[in-house]
C-alpha cells in the first residue's frame, strides 16, 4: 500500500495555507514565499529529497522552517500520517490519495491547512 504513495508530486492548490502555519512560528516572509512558490514533494519508500524515514521509526527532522522536530511517519488506513512534536508542540501532517492527487492535511491545534499535489508523469 506504501507504494502508491511513491513518485514526484506537484502542488496544485493550497487551502488556509496562510491562516495555518503562523500557529506553529512560519514567519511573514517565509508564508508569503510559500504561498508564491509551487513546491514538489518526492516520496520514495526509503527515503525523500527532504526527510528520510522509516515507518514507525522516530527521528530528528529539521523542517523546511528549519524547526528541529522529532519525527514519526505510519501508514494507518492507507494515508502516511507523519507526527511532528518539539516544544511541547505537535503537527500532524496526513497525506491521502483522493482521485489520482494527494492530499495533505496539515494540522496543528486548531489551525488546519490543505494542500492538493498532482503526481508528475
Amino acid at each position: 500500500m506504501a507504494d502508491a504513495f511513491v513518485g514526484t508530486w506537484s502542488l496544485v492548490d493550497s487551502k488556509n495555507f496562510d491562516d495555518g502555519v503562523p500557529s506553529i512560528g512560519v514567519g511573514f516572509a517565509t508564508r508569503q514565499v510559500a504561498n508564491i512558490t509551487k513546491p514538489t514533494t518526492i516520496i520514495d519508500t526509503f527515503k525523500s529529497t527532504d526527510i528520510i524515514f522509516k515507518l514507525e521509526v522516530e527521528i530528528d527532522e529539521t523542517t523546511a522552517d528549519d524547526r528541529k522536530v522529532q519525527s514519526t511517519v505510519t501508514l494507518d488506513g492507507g494515508k502516511l500520517v507523519h507526527v511532528q512534536k518539539w516544544n511541547g508542540q505537535e503537527t500532524m501532517l496526513v497525506r491521502e490519495l483522493v482521485d489520482g492527487k494527494l492530499i495533505l492535511t496539515l494540522t496543528h491545534g486548531s489551525a488546519v491547512c490543505t494542500r492538493t499535489y498532482e503526481k508528475e508523469a
